[in-house]
């Protein structure tokens, strides 16, 4: 795979070179003609002078090209790595029990401390966070399939049910009956108000907000939530709301409004990288796949951006195509450009 293919020109690699960002180590290295070395990007070497400096897809590419490998940074161990993770990930899944960090950096031949900022690198969680994510995930595909929630909960390998409802407070928002039921048992408060952008539904629960989208009514919302308790309006939700279109006609850091949103592990780090974008700036998908440790996902990736339930307070109009252009929005083209030229022409921005 080339730089291009990979979402990178050699001036964005040579940015990930000065800023020694690990997230891009594995996507390519860093040949060093005036010493016949190459490295990862994140290599703690003194910078070379750029004009010295070739960049090849892979290891095989640069020592084809006579470099041998650096022996701070160790190149090579990139793809030992990769199959450190393959091998670990693997073990999680198979096992009922969560294996412990320990367990899991004598499988894979390094120190725990390492293999924990290696995991966490590379997958966007800790091991037991990834662990537990994955049998909320199992638990939750269960139960949208229809079985029983006390079964889905001891199939997806929790000991009681006490320990499923401790590891998804604050991650899935509504009770589990409530997530397979369509939002059953649940009260959300919701609002279509008019925006410089155009009408906007704003909907949710007492954790946060649910949905926020354009051009969308009432009847849209029945068709994600058909058994929650819809209420328009309310004292409570007026102030949060207040808060939204504030951070739609005035786009900028949104992060202190609170979301009750939902998605696979995968989909979650996604969301949590676009909110790390700051006002003003892009990112393209191959970007995102590789700053949550997976820049083979530029397509699930993009798909996770395109899941996202809340406009704007998860800003998914902050990511373009690889060669500049917009992109797609779910909401139009003129929208995502407006949101974007607002923020880039706040006052705050100098």
């Amino acid at each position: 795979m080339s730089l291009a293919e990979a979402g990178l020109n050699e001036e964005r690699a040579w940015q990930a070179v000065l800023e020694r960002d690990r997230k891009f180590d594995g996507r390519f290295v860093t040949g060093v003609l005036s010493t016949g070395i190459y490295c990862r990007p994140s290599c703690s070497a003194r910078h070379p002078r750029r004009e010295n400096v070739r960049f090849f897809e892979e290891a095989r590419a640069a020592e084809a090209a006579g470099l041998r490998p650096c022996l701070r940074c160790r190149p090579g161990d990139v793809s030992r790595d990769e199959e450190a993770l393959r091998v670990a990930i693997g073990r999680i899944k198979e096992a009922e029990q969560a294996p412990s960090l320990e367990e899991l950096a004598e499988l894979t031949g390094y120190s725990p401390t390492h293999f924990q900022r290696l995991f966490k690198r590379a997958v966007g969680l800790s091991p037991a966070a990834y662990a537990r994510a994955l049998k909320l995930r199992r638990a939750g595909d269960a139960m949208s399939g229809g079985a029983n929630v006390t079964e889905a909960i001891y199939e997806a390998g929790f000991g009681a049910s006490s320990r499923f409802y401790e590891a998804s407070e604050g991650k899935l928002g509504m009770s589990p009956s409530a997530w397979r039921d369509g939002g059953k048992g649940v009260t959300i408060h919701w609002a279509v108000v008019p925006t410089s952008l155009g009408e906007m539904l704003v909907a949710a629960t007492g954790k946060g907000v649910c949905r926020l989208s354009f051009a969308e009514a009432l009847e849209d919302l029945v068709a994600r939530f058909p058994k929650a308790t819809l209420v328009e309006g309310g004292e409570e939700f007026a102030g949060l709301l207040r808060r939204v279109v504030a951070a739609v006609e005035q786009p900028g850091d949104s992060r202190s409004i609170p979301l009750d949103v939902q998605g696979t592990a995968f989909q979650e780090a996604v969301w949590q990288e676009l909110q790390r974008i700051p006002a003003g700036e892009t990112r393209t998908y191959a970007q995102i796949a590789a700053a949550i440790g997976k820049p083979a996902a530029v397509r699930a990736a993009g798909s996770a951006n395109g899941a996202n339930n809340v406009a704007v307070l998860i800003p998914c109009h902050r990511v373009i195509r690889s060669d500049g252009s917009l992109g797609g929005y779910a909401y139009g083209e003129a929208i995502k450009r407006e949101l974007l030229k607002r923020e880039r022409e706040a006052p705050d921005r100098g």
